[in-house]
């Protein structure tokens, strides 16, 4: 029986010849340790860099940004750049003495759904990564990708691309059907930390955490894992590392919660670049059909929510900056009919958009009561979060939290809480401050 070990190195990994020396030296020991591994690779580099996701999408939008490209054609060029990392990889194997194999998503065996862009794996088919494991090769597969199910009279599936985090995605689904020994993702730090070191430079390593607790740092802004990746492994209780490329530390290990019970801060993260949108209603009745509304379209248009609060006049969350302008174009003068009398109009902001007054000058004649449901904007934002396993059912522990922020003089915008964190959005050039006051205040400095 094979030994089994999925090895998937990030962009930084792979970016240059050192670096992917370095990441095919441990591949070279893991197999020399008497293990099968099996590769799974992100696109070479990082943003700005030629051949860098952002990079690839950018020769697409430039053509004429007028003219929108096509979901289909948007993943068939995304996926270029794990399948130029996965060639150039197996070649550095190769060149080492190590046997290797280059393969795509698609030829991995890895099948999705067919929602372009953010497809989800639905099976994988692993009988070609056995084949080539059986005769001595290490598979390199392409992360982020996969391909579809034919459908609508085709007779070949569409490749399709994963989303954000897609490649730990696809180490950890190539984990569970090769049923390997362990999942090992290896990025640019040695492991995961109670925080963002660009916040808190001496933040510590922490050599074990659970499941539970990374899918939660990934959820709450943390880049080191995605947490789908962090579930599925969960899921099938396989050991699963996070270690570095360029170091020879030890790395986090994850685990089940059984092998790592008990009560603990395990660390603060935080993600930026958020705005906090407020709609005022005056109707308390009319605020349910509008917050239904304003949450299908939401919804259907798949963007982040952050921060969900409701009141008896109001409701409010935060989106990403990045997205603010689609929600602007989705919400802005929308029309909502309530009842048989009433009409409101969605304005985004303190100003009346062209959209909205033109709204208002076309419905003014009816005989329906024509009012403003108005998202007021507090742009800016960033939201930091602490990570505490069963430590948040302790009495007192927002008001450390709350009293912590109100001596550093930081203002909280809005909170937030789940069974394994609590969240406070803050002015986003407070962010780095908060969090080391948080990490101080909890003593993470001391954490393992």
């Amino acid at each position: 029986m094979k030994r089994i070990v999925v090895m998937k190195f990030g962009g930084t990994s792979v970016a240059t010849a050192e670096s992917r020396l370095l990441a095919a030296r441990k591949v070279v020991a893991a197999a020399e340790n008497g293990y099968s591994p099996v590769v799974v690779v992100s696109a070479i580099g990082r943003k700005g860099e030629p051949y860098a996701t952002d990079t690839l999408l950018s020769l697409l939008s430039e053509v004429d940004p007028l003219v929108p490209y096509e979901a289909r054609e948007m993943d068939l060029m995304l996926c270029c750049g794990e399948i130029m990392s996965t060639c150039v990889f197996a070649q550095t194997l190769k060149s080492l003495g190590q046997p290797a194999s280059a393969m795509t998503g698609g030829q991995a065996g890895l099948v999705t759904d067919s929602t372009h862009g953010n497809a989800r794996i639905i099976e994988v088919q692993p009988d070609d990564i056995w084949r080539i494991v059986e005769q001595g090769r290490v598979p390199v597969v392409c992360g982020f990708q996969g391909r579809s199910k034919p459908a609508d009279g085709s007779v070949y599936g569409e490749i399709t691309t994963l989303g954000r985090g897609g490649s730990d995605t696809t180490a950890s689904a190539l984990g569970v059907a090769l049923k390997a020994e362990a999942i090992e993702i290896y990025t640019d730090v040695d492991g995961v930390k109670t925080a963002d070191p660009s916040s808190v430079p001496d933040a510590p390593t922490l050599r074990k955490m659970t499941y539970d607790e990374v899918a939660e740092i990934a959820h709450q802004g943390a880049k080191v894992l995605h947490p789908r990746a962090a579930e599925i492994a969960m899921k099938y209780n396989i050991p699963l590392w996070v270690k570095s490329t360029f170091t020879d530390e030890v790395g986090t290990e994850i685990v089940s919660q059984d092998e790592f019970p008990g009560r603990r801060v395990t660390g603060v993260t935080h993600t930026g670049k958020l705005v906090y949108l407020h709609f005022e209603v005056p109707s308390e009745d009319d605020k349910r059909t509008l917050e239904h509304n304003v949450y299908k379209l939401m919804a259907n248009h798949r963007v982040n929510l952050f921060m969900l609060n409701t009141h008896e006049n109001s409701f409010a969350f935060a989106v990403p900056r990045k997205q603010l302008a689609k929600v602007k174009e989705i919400l802005d003068g929308i029309v909502i009919p309530i009842g048989d009398d009433k009409t409101y109009i969605v304005q985004v902001g303190r100003a009346s958009s062209t959209e909205v007054s033109a709204q208002e000058q076309m419905l003014r004649s009816g005989e329906r009561e024509i009012c403003k449901c108005t998202a007021l904007l507090t742009e800016n934002c960033a939201l930091v979060s602490m990570i505490a396993h069963e430590y948040l059912q302790q009495p007192g522990i927002f008001l450390r939290v709350a009293e912590t922020l109100q001596r550093g003089s930081i203002n909280i915008i809005q909170t937030s809480d789940s069974s394994l964190s609590v969240s406070v959005l803050v002015p986003e050039s407070d962010t780095d401050r908060a969090v080391r006051l948080l990490h101080e205040e909890f003593e993470l400095s001391g954490a393992e």
